[in-house]
């Protein structure tokens, strides 16, 4: 499926997460704030580049990106979610009805994008295998904060076999604009997750004999800034629901 028939597909109402969808194209979250708070969202994401590494921003008022022709940041993602002063109140299939000429909207390289070489290499990647979403969990490691902005430091985690942790290391350290390395390995107390069965966001996977949790920073990360900083409103992606780009991944590769 090319990435603009996954777009389309949305469009018309699917609602799943995207791992796995258009494999070979590059995959991106994104958050959507008034124009007030756009030069804080981008010294955010500046100063926090492994969780929000910025890969594209709109025009005010702009619904359009440079990564992809002809797609529409209202309609054509799966799910999106919408706060105002920090609180969840819709998670609605398209924005149409809450877009304004205010609003600028951030595209931030995900973890998705690294999956295929990953499995292109036979590293399972357990929730493309079981049909799920990816874990996601706050972590206690603060990010730095840029004005109103600040937020804990949200990662994804992938069970790797142990054998396979150094080469999945360096496959995803090719691609520092989709978070790159993981930012920690093992022992998820040290970062304050108590009980992987129960993720902050996305599902739970289960963890084999021989495997070991290994975790990315992740482009959740604004929405729990959001949460944490309570701005007046905000549109962003449902975790695991991504912006499938017309970028191939290796663009992103180094």
């Amino acid at each position: 499926m090319s990435p603009a028939q996954a777009r389309s597909r949305f469009r018309a109402g699917a609602r799943v997460p995207t791992a796995g969808w258009a494999p070979g194209y590059a995959q991106a979250n994104m958050i959507i704030v008034p124009r007030e708070y756009a030069y804080e969202t981008l010294l955010f994401g500046q100063r926090n580049p492994k969780p929000c590494p910025i890969i594209d921003v709109t025009e005010p008022g702009s619904p359009y990106t440079a990564l992809a022709e002809g797609a529409d940041l209202r309609t054509d993602l799966p799910a999106y979610r919408v706060w105002r002063d920090g609180e969840l109140v819709d998670e609605p299939d398209e924005i149409t009805r809450y877009w304004s000429d205010d609003l600028v909207a951030f595209l931030i390289g995900c973890s998705f994008t690294f999956e295929t070489p990953m499995l292109a290499a036979g590293i399972e990647v357990r929730h493309i295998s079981a049909g799920s979403n990816v874990s996601m969990y706050s972590t206690n490691r603060p990010c730095r904060p840029a004005g109103r902005l600040r937020g804990p430091l949200v990662v994804s985690m992938r069970p790797i076999a142990a054998d396979r942790v150094a080469e999945a290391v360096r496959i995803s350290g090719r691609f520092p604009a989709v978070h790159g390395a993981p930012v920690h390995i093992g022992e998820p107390e040290a970062l304050g997750i108590t009980d992987l069965s129960k993720p902050d966001f996305g599902d739970p996977v289960e963890i084999r004999e021989g495997e070991v949790p290994v975790f990315w920073a992740c482009g959740v990360t604004p929405q729990a800034a959001i949460m944490t900083s309570r701005p007046p409103f905000a549109i962003t992606h449902a975790p695991g629901h991504m912006f499938i780009t017309d970028v191939p991944d290796h663009t992103y590769a180094v």
